[in-house]
């Protein structure tokens, strides 16, 4: 007759695949957690990035001044902008290095958020300008169509398109 020791788990009569259990359970347990866990790596990896600001803004061209006005939605950092300028299609030699003052390709002097001496914001109401010189190619001249992409810390905000005109 059996004793109550030879009838609880891991007694005398217990099956060698009854103790072999609980590692095999313990390692079950490591490995779901390992899984999970690379599941919310990927989770946070995958996380969009922040959306780009809201903002309407204009393009005017005349001689080789090239002028954005911010008509409505979201203020932009000065600091974190940048403008790619193409002429029939074709990018400028020297793009302007926003913000600054004076640079190669350009008239010193750039105004608004474009200006190095900007306080930070560009908000609604503001314009910012840019005389492009005749050294950058290819050049502004009436009747030239000119396009502006305005992009806010590596994240597209606009595509500008005007044809310049003459002062």
């Amino acid at each position: 007759m059996p004793t109550d020791t030879d009838l609880l788990p891991g007694g005398p009569s217990a099956d060698r695949s009854e103790r072999a259990l609980a590692p095999v359970a313990g390692v079950l347990l490591l490995a779901i957690t390992v899984v999970l866990a690379g599941g919310v790596v990927t989770a946070a990896i995958d996380t969009p990035a922040e959306p780009a600001p809201t903002t309407f803004l204009s393009l005017s061209a005349t001689d080789d001044r090239i002028t954005v006005t911010h008509r409505g939605g979201d203020a932009l950092d000065a600091a974190e902008l940048e403008v790619r300028v193409r002429i029939d299609g074709e990018p400028l030699a020297r793009q302007p290095p926003i913000p600054f003052f004076s640079a190669a390709g350009f008239h010193p002097g750039p105004t608004g958020a474009f200006n190095a001496a900007t306080d930070g914001d560009w908000r609604v109401g503001g314009s910012a300008s840019f005389r492009v010189a005749g050294t950058n190619d290819p050049t502004l001249e009436p009747g030239r169509t000119v396009t502006v992409d305005v992009s806010v810390d590596g994240r597209p905000v606009a595509t500008l398109e005007t044809v310049v005109e003459s002062g």
